[in-house]
């Protein structure tokens, strides 16, 4: 998690279609990476909400760059 933790009341939760929206993959995709673990998110009935936080730290530490020489 981040090293600076928000009020409640401050965080933004995404759905999942937004979390995919976002991050350009299916739906699908973001419920296995909710299952998984590898996305945080908190259920709200049926749904899912992934904080907009998490999505960010999440593409940020799956970023694979080019090295060069």
């Amino acid at each position: 998690m981040a090293a600076e933790q928000r009020p409640l009341n401050e965080v933004v939760f995404l759905t999942v279609a937004e979390v995919a929206s976002v991050m350009r993959v299916s739906k699908m995709t973001v419920y296995r990476l909710v299952h998984s673990g590898h996305l945080p998110a908190i259920r709200v009935g049926r749904s899912f909400r992934v904080p907009e936080q998490a999505v960010q730290e999440y593409l940020r530490e799956s970023f694979v760059g080019v090295e060069t020489a």
